[in-house]
């Protein structure tokens, strides 16, 4: 499968199972939009290793411990390439969010996450995230962020 997919990853910081701490992108693909923390997986790279690493570049959090919680693969009919994100979990961290030059920290309380502010893939994915499982999904864009289909299933660990 290398060389078909671009890997990335995303991590995701929860506290006591109430809040997650999202990112405002502020340059770049996603610009504008609320998401967690994560980029591609460099050459040599482990996908938790760059996990830890975006995590810890985009937000100045570190973490000892990340819970990978899903696989997620982007289809763009703009993009030659889909995407392969692998999400992550964190509920152990060190140090304290600050904003970055690309992103700009903010904890949401689970019933306030701003769905209209992020992708429109997120609403449909991040109930199996905050309530502790494990999933896979396909989506299916045209014009980078029209989502015309998706497949989507919780998986066993």
């Amino acid at each position: 499968m290398d060389g078909e997919v671009k890997l990335l990853t995303l991590v995701i910081p929860v506290e006591d199972d109430k809040r997650v701490l999202l990112g405002l992108k502020k340059r770049g693909f996603g610009e504008g939009y609320y998401n967690g923390f994560g980029g591609k997986v460099e050459p040599g790279e482990s996908v938790s290793e760059a996990a830890a690493r975006e995590l810890e570049e985009e937000s100045e959090l570190r973490s000892p411990k990340l819970d990978k919680r899903g696989v997620l693969t982007f289809h763009y009919d703009d993009k030659p390439k889909p995407l392969e994100i692998h999400v992550f979990r964190v509920s152990e961290y060190e140090g304290v969010p600050a904003e970055t030059e690309e992103m700009r920290p903010e904890w949401f309380a689970f019933d306030e996450i701003p769905f209209q502010k992020m992708w429109a893939d997120d609403a449909l994915w991040y109930p199996l995230f905050l309530s502790g499982k494990t999933f896979e999904g396909e989506f299916y864009f045209e014009n980078t962020h029209d989502l015309k289909r998706h497949e989507l299933r919780e998986t066993t660990t």
